[in-house]
């Protein structure tokens, strides 16, 4: 079912340019979309797509409306408007409360009427389950679990035993929260277990991407802040806490009791040593090697640039000499500040 753009921008609270009775019901790229279609232009890279765009509708900034061929809506931040507008015409399905008879349910569980338990999903003793939760198929609750209001576990999600997920949290397949942490003492030339007996918390607005794996803490809780975004296959160690609204792609690792502030942004395959201080509104790019605490705002970026085999080979050559070519540079200065020196004498 469609809307007009005259009813899509009072809803995004933006101004259109061009027909207001225009329908739209999905969306599409610049490039492949049809009359039915709502697409953006957030990057100047693809403004030559926007020409032939045969799209019912554009979202962009005012620079590019001239340019449109197309009805607009005009944004000072395309791509979040976008985003919101996708939210509207792409809403996720309603909730409807019961349970599959394939589910168990354990009888001491709390699980609100109006929540969903698919097919094959288990729910311990203990867990409470709140308002229009959906719990999808293959999901495992453990004992004594909370769930907040409107979070979904899309499927084979697995909670365990003391996990609190806020409201609205969003857990892909294969998310696995609060599994025991990797805590092993030393005994000779064995280890021995540590009970990992604190939880691991997710706040309000969370989203745990596909087979990202949350530790519960050694002793205190993992926390995870209000409105934080982690991507697929990410590793987040016992005890560590992440501030509100920080953001990590794909293949990053968190090693155990690091803190990470607000509002940053971590890039993929990036790796931090444990027991790390990370500030606000700290950003890492992509493949960074994080060893050392990072307080401060700003970017940071480690790791070496892909560049021509035969050049990475010479370069891996030289990586080995580094050590005493610094040697030899520093006896070359101490050499040149004699020099001058004696320079300077005979001069007097």
């Amino acid at each position: 079912m469609g809307i007009t753009l005259s009813d899509l921008a009072t809803r995004l609270g933006v101004q259109i340019r061009g027909r207001s009775d225009v329908e739209v019901s999905r969306i599409g790229t610049l490039a492949g979309s049809d009359s039915s279609c709502l697409t953006f232009l957030g990057d100047a890279r693809h403004r030559r797509h926007l020409g032939q765009t045969r799209a019912g509708a554009v979202v962009l900034a005012e620079r590019d409306a001239d340019a449109a061929p197309v009805p607009a809506l005009i944004s000072e931040n395309p791509y979040l408007t976008f985003a919101l507008a996708a939210r509207i015409l792409h809403p996720e399905p309603p909730v409807t409360g019961g349970v599959h008879p394939s589910a168990v349910v354990d009888s001491a569980a709390r699980v609100d009427p109006t929540a969903w338990i698919g097919p094959q999903a288990v729910v311990e003793a203990g867990a409470w389950i709140g308002p229009r939760v959906f719990v999808g198929p293959g999901s495992i609750v453990g004992a004594n679990v909370r769930i907040g209001e409107d979070s979904r576990l899309v499927a084979r999600v697995t909670l365990c035993d003391g996990t609190v997920v806020g409201k609205r949290a969003l857990l892909h397949p294969g998310a696995v929260i609060g599994r025991d942490g990797f805590g092993f003492a030393r005994d000779g030339e064995c280890w021995v277990r540590m009970p990992q007996v604190g939880r691991a918390r997710l706040g309000d607005d969370v989203e745990i991407g596909a087979n990202t794996s949350v530790d519960r803490g050694a002793i205190e809780d993992t926390v995870i802040g209000d409105g934080v975004k982690l991507d697929n296959h990410i590793q987040i160690g016992h005890n560590v806490q992440i501030g509100e609204n920080t953001a990590m792609a794909a293949n990053t690792g968190i090693s155990g009791s690091t803190r990470i502030g607000r509002n940053c942004t971590i890039a993929g395959a990036t790796g931090v040593a444990g027991h790390l201080e990370i500030g606000d509104n700290v950003h890492f790019s992509g493949m960074a090697m994080v060893t050392r605490s990072f307080i401060e705002p700003g970017y940071y970026s480690s790791g070496i640039p892909a560049m021509a085999n035969s050049e990475w080979r010479r370069n891996v050559v030289r990586f080995r000499h580094l050590d005493d070519m610094a040697r030899r540079l520093k006896r070359l200065g101490e050499r040149v500040d004699q020099l001058a020196r004696r320079q300077g004498g005979e001069d007097d």
